[in-house]
């Protein structure tokens, strides 16, 4: 694949990841649509897209995947929803991203992975980033909308590493999306008393799965054998970024200085774990 065919479609992935935070934000705030029917429509129609995407490029729509990592997937995209309803969108998107990396990190270090010097430096500052974001005081992100979104990011770290190594990572996701459905529509089922839709509201939820989700993690897949794994990494700290913009110009939120500082930290740490890891693998 042509270079800048690489670039551009890394772009592309990381808006797409990037617009699930502006799409939820903006339907829960603009539109009458309720978190839980957000969760389903956008598990239902990026289920929908991915079995097309399989369909058309394999000739066959067999998944793969599991039920463990449909549940940690239907964990991810509920408690993301529900975390939009109070959080501003940079802000779920810096909780969330520091809970997935510091949920892959710490698992690294569980399962045996020594980290240098450096990199216990990142990873402090790092979690001291998150921590400064949380405490009291004016401009605190409401502390349940906080939770959500970090319960978010810890299934979507466990959801990610269970993926490692389990194939295709289109069919699997495919699979999983797939298993995630049933699981989404009972919790609609049980909050169906609070269920509230708009026209608006839906074709967000549609957005945020078959675009931003489906299409936006296709493209990924598709891009990501052809990065090295520390450029990958590096390159998503570019999404809280994305939506820190996309939430200033298309939904008018302010950005204070607590987070501008968070920001620094937490991405900045995260930044160092894995260019020290990179350099030390690089070493002969």
């Amino acid at each position: 694949m042509p270079y800048t065919r690489i670039i551009v479609l890394t772009m592309l992935a990381m808006i797409a990841f990037a617009a699930n935070s502006l799409l939820c934000r903006a339907a829960l705030m603009h539109t009458s649509i309720d978190a839980a029917s957000f969760t389903t429509i956008r598990l239902l129609s990026g289920a929908v897209v991915l079995w097309l995407i399989l369909r058309f490029r394999q000739g066959t729509a067999a998944g793969a995947g599991n039920w463990l990592s449909a549940i940690a997937l239907f964990v991810y995209a509920a408690g993301f929803s529900f975390a939009y309803i109070s959080l501003p969108a940079a802000t779920g998107a810096l909780l969330l991203f520091g809970a997935v990396q510091t949920t892959m990190i710490g698992y690294g270090m569980w399962a045996g992975e020594r980290l240098l010097k450096l990199q216990l430096i990142g990873l402090a500052v790092a979690f001291g980033g998150l921590v400064g974001l949380l405490l009291p005081g004016l401009s605190t992100p409401p502390l349940l909308g906080s939770v959500l979104m970090l319960a978010a990011g810890v299934a979507w770290g466990v959801y990610s590493l269970r993926g490692k190594g389990s194939g295709d990572p289109t069919r699997v996701t495919t699979g999983n999306f797939l298993r995630a459905v049933p699981i989404t529509l009972i919790m609609s089922l049980f909050m169906l008393n609070g269920a509230s839709l708009d026209m608006a509201g839906f074709w967000y939820a549609v957005a945020s799965g078959a675009l931003a989700s489906g299409v936006g993690y296709a493209i990924w897949y598709r891009v990501l054998p052809m990065l090295k794994a520390t450029k990958a990494a590096t390159i998503q700290l570019s999404v809280p970024v994305i939506a820190a913009v996309g939430g200033i110009i298309i939904l008018g939120e302010p950005i204070t200085l607590r987070f501008a500082l968070a920001s620094i930290a937490i991405l900045g740490g995260v930044a160092l774990v894995i260019w020290q890891k990179q350099h030390t693998a690089d070493r002969p």
